[in-house]
């Protein structure tokens, strides 16, 4: 999607934003006079506002609400900024509770600080409307020159379930039409790759209410295409050295205690369950029993790195407001790999460590990468600043060696360790972040780990987390959205359909499918009784890569007709040669979109 036209800077486009929330809520006042109305922000590519008015908003609303604004922008209003007392501004906003409890408590954090002529700044636009605003804003109204109202949604006041729910109405706003008109195409082509909506369309994986939220089931062709993703990740890993582990869903309270996770994550784990005594959890991560399995005996310098790896499935309690499909999730599967090093073996270790990273997220399709180092927060920081400053350096050497364009993050490292989060970029230009190498001091220390160092004296080892998917769910739904369903050979749940034209070409059919299979093909023959041309388009609508039609002639000849998905068909090809293109077009990773595809 061309962005050529959108010149206008984040920051100018954050001030239109902002000021195109203020004549929405000009306009919500005019229409609905009784109307409480609370704030509004810029966000990424728009903005919202939320609105007490004792009901939903509705489509209809949005129209009304849309040429009312055009109106406000019309009569190209200025924006005048006014500062007044926390008094008057209390006087000012009579009536608007929201509003009073912003300024409420404005004054009441000055008073804490000694504060006695606090003010506050107020925009106003208008004969009439008023906002509470620090500002800035564009000169008037009719410098809006390109906005939609988008959608609403419901949300609870200051993001509290104790409190009010609120209407919220998104909206948008840009420099130019062309500007908007290409966000606006950018956004339908998102929905129509939405992996909620391909997933259902495909028949992959569903949430079936009886779960809980955030608790998916897969179908068989999802599950199809997972087994593919970790089949391949566990031959890659093991070409690499890596030992497989295996660990339990629930641990015993202590487990947790040792690891900080009680201190530190508890709002983010399930409840406890008590068991003969005892108190157990859902494990929300992996890393305290792999600690374990290294503790388990004296280990040797001659041992390191020593790689444990885990498709190891985590709880963690999401917020429902934050579920989104397979992106956001209760439960999920993370491949998850815990390296221990000594210090002479950071460097290189880091250096494979991030090479075997792109490779495998190269081999699913991606190849622009973006990376962020998060460094050192002194003050909420454990270990030595010498660890820290190994590590850090270690993870900058690394994204030089490979080439990788990356920006630091003063100061936004885990208080365990400095980290390395890798961001792909789909088919549509979305970056999307899914790897991570953390450094942790905190777990060897916690779980007290230690090696026989070849001088024969006890040291501390390095230990790297490092995960590639991120998680197997949300992985899977970037894939889905990154090839619109379309997925290449090697990962297409059913890689050929093949469709006899009558009964009696069924054996014919039947005699192909047997000949693909055995060489480990994924194959599908459709002997419903629909006619040809619906099997057909069943076939093209499932983003089958291949569909094969047999009838007389080809029986006849021993050979086949093959569509290629989003090709012409292909008469007359010989068994023996489409089975060797198969496998060709299967032994290549790596040939997936890089623009957004048209499946």
């Amino acid at each position: 999607m061309s962005t050529d036209v959108l010149t206008m800077d984040d920051e100018s486009r954050q001030t239109l934003r902002h000021s195109t929330a203020h004549v929405l809520a000009q306009a919500v006042l005019a229409l609905f006079p009784d109307a409480m109305y609370a704030g509004g922000p810029p966000i990424e590519d728009g903005f919202y506002y939320d609105f007490d008015i004792g009901r939903p908003f509705t489509p209809e609303d949005l129209e009304k609400l849309e040429k009312k604004m055009r109106g406000i922008i019309a009569q190209d209003q200025p924006f005048e900024r006014q500062e007044v007392s926390v008094a008057e501004a209390l006087q000012v906003f009579t009536g608007q509770p929201y509003k009073l409890e912003w300024i409420q408590g404005i004054g009441d954090d000055a008073a804490e600080q000694g504060v006695t002529d606090e003010k506050v700044s107020l925009y106003r636009n208008g004969a009439h409307f008023v906002d509470l605003c620090r500002g800035p804003h564009i000169a008037s109204t009719g410098k809006v020159t390109a906005f939609k109202l988008l959608r609403t949604s419901g949300a609870y006041w200051r993001g509290s379930e104790k409190n009010p729910m609120l209407q919220r109405i998104y909206g948008t706003a840009w420099e130019s039409k062309e500007a908007l008109q290409a966000y606006i195409d950018r956004k339908e082509e998102e929905l129509k790759r939405d992996h909620r909506k391909v997933g259902t369309e495909l028949d992959l994986f569903s949430f079936p209410p009886e779960l809980g939220a955030g608790l998916a089931v897969w179908h068989p062709r999802g599950g199809v295409i997972r087994r593919v993703m970790e089949e391949y990740s566990r031959k890659v890993h093991e070409r690499s050295g890596y030992e497989f582990v295996y660990s339990p869903h629930i641990a015993k309270s202590v487990l947790w205690e040792t690891s900080g996770h009680l201190d530190f994550y508890a709002e983010n784990m399930y409840p406890p369950m008590e068991l003969e005594g005892s108190t157990y959890y859902a494990k929300p991560m992996n890393c305290p029993f792999h600690a374990l399995i290294f503790r388990n005996r004296t280990r040797s310098y001659r041992e390191l790195p020593l790689r444990l790896f885990e498709f190891g499935t985590v709880y963690r309690f999401e917020r429902s407001g934050a579920i989104q499909g397979l992106l956001r999730v209760r439960g999920m599967t993370q491949d998850d790999a815990h390296i221990f090093v000594s210090t002479e073996q950071v460097v290189p270790e880091l250096r494979t460590l991030l090479g075997f990273v792109l490779q495998m997220l190269r081999d699913f399709g991606f190849d622009r990468f973006e990376a962020k180092l998060s460094t050192r927060d002194p003050e909420k920081s454990i270990g030595e600043q010498e660890g820290w400053d190994i590590a850090t350096d270690a993870l900058r050497q690394a994204l030089e060696a490979e080439g990788v364009a990356y920006e630091v993050d003063e100061g936004a490292g885990a208080f365990y360790g400095p980290k390395i989060d890798i961001d792909i970029t789909d088919a549509l230009g979305r970056p999307w972040q899914c790897s991570t190498l953390q450094f942790d001091f905190n777990l060897p220390e916690r779980f007290d780990l230690e090696y026989v160092a070849d001088d024969g004296t006890r040291q501390r080892p390095f230990v790297i987390h490092r995960v590639l998917f991120g998680s197997v769910e949300r992985f899977f739904a970037i894939l889905v959205e990154h090839y619109a369903g379309a997925f290449p050979l090697w990962l297409s749940p059913v890689q050929v359909v093949i469709i006899p034209i009558a009964e009696n070409h069924h054996s014919y059919a039947a005699s192909i499918a047997d000949q693909l299979r055995a060489a480990d093909v994924r194959v599908e023959v459709d002997l419903s009784n629909e006619t040809l041309g619906n099997r057909i388009r069943k076939a093209q609508s499932s983003k089958t890569p291949y569909t094969i039609v047999v009838g007389d002639n080809e029986e006849k000849a021993g050979l086949l007709s093959v569509r290629p998905r989003g090709g012409k068909e292909l008469r007359g090809v010989a068994p023996k040669d489409f089975l060797l293109q198969l496998q060709q077009e299967m032994s290549v990773k790596g040939s997936g979109a890089t623009s957004a595809p048209n499946p």
